[in-house]
């Protein structure tokens, strides 16, 4: 496919996702403060993004809400006190996991919620469940994407197969995430050619959500996007689990489109550093680093961060073992 835009230009179609509260609650157990949220959202809202995500809308039945902040389950009203009628352009989103939200009782009608897009989460082989989903959602009003994870894993026929299926369904745009901070700049743009040759087929956007173990997430954002994928996932000063993901404080300076305004996320960093001081982690680091270059999940890589390890010889030679048994 041909290269769609260059580095002057300007594309309508770009949306940007702030994903912070979403993917940087993985990091915290979604305990933001309540002054944080709002001063995200009023931020998102001076720097022109598109989208926020305030969480996820998981089951109350498999999960205790007193173990949780409330962004794990992002019930409307919550929602309401931090955007009351959200007489903006930003639009308000939430995660919805497959098999784990309660979507036919907890998602109700567009007309009585401020969500206005619900990303559906799936591995490859869920896709008719997330299909169920796809479907309950359009119907009660929603705007939806569909979030295949860990696509790094995933073999060339069955996402193709997937596509397929999903592109039949009302689904809105599909996802690449690099859940493993696996892929290269090359590989990334290989998906979104692909992706993307099925969006222009069933007429569906495309978006990408990068995880930062190699230090790619921004380069696979970006490479990706020259091949029209328009949806592009980003988090404030990169908060996200474990390596974190693409800073959307760089994917605003990076784009040309006078409506993005970086300064309003600039600001944002104050209360990141309050994080990081506080002892919550994210970022780059040499066990993520390895996750993503083995391609494997970074569960052992957050716990050795958690633990404050520094024997990264020996965690090498563990991740190896783990993987090899």
């Amino acid at each position: 496919m041909a290269q769609k835009g260059d580095l002057l230009s300007v594309r309508e179609d770009i949306r940007v996702v702030d994903a912070t509260i979403r993917d940087g609650g993985l990091c915290n157990n979604f305990e933001f403060p309540d002054e944080f949220v709002k001063a995200l959202y009023n931020a998102n809202v001076k720097a022109g993004v598109d989208y926020m995500e305030f969480g996820y809308k998981a089951s109350k039945e498999l999960f205790n809400e007193k173990d949780f902040g409330k962004w794990k389950f992002c019930n409307d009203d919550d929602i309401r006190e931090i955007v009351g009628e959200n007489n903006t352009d930003l639009k308000i989103a939430v995660m919805a996991d497959v098999g784990r939200t309660d979507f036919k009782n907890d998602i109700l009608p567009k007309n009585e919620s401020p969500i206005d897009l619900v990303r559906i989460a799936t591995y490859i082989n869920t896709i008719p469940a997330a299909v169920e989903m796809i479907e309950d959602c359009a119907k009660k009003g929603y705007e939806t994407t569909i979030n295949i994870m860990a696509v790094s894993k995933a073999r060339t026929e069955d996402i193709i197969t997937a596509l397929d299926i999903l592109g039949k369904s009302p689904v809105n745009a599909f996802y690449i995430v690099d859940s493993y901070g696996a892929l290269y700049p090359e590989e990334s743009r290989k998906l979104a050619e692909l992706y993307c040759s099925y969006g222009e087929k069933y007429g569906k956007a495309v978006g990408i959500h990068a995880h930062n173990n190699q230090q790619l997430a921004f380069a696979n954002t970006i490479e990706a996007m020259t091949q029209g994928v328009s949806y592009l996932d980003a988090t404030v000063d990169g908060m996200g689990r474990g390596a974190g993901n693409c800073a959307l404080e760089l994917l605003l300076g990076f784009l040309k489109n006078p409506k993005y305004k970086v300064d309003p996320i600039l600001k944002m960093l104050e209360y990141t550093q309050q994080f990081r001081e506080s002892g919550v982690k994210w970022g780059y680091d040499v066990p993520y680093m390895l996750t993503g270059q083995y391609n494997t999940h970074p569960r052992p890589a957050i716990s050795f961060v958690k633990d404050d390890r520094k024997d990264y010889t020996n965690f090498a030679h563990e991740l190896f073992d783990i993987i090899n048994s």
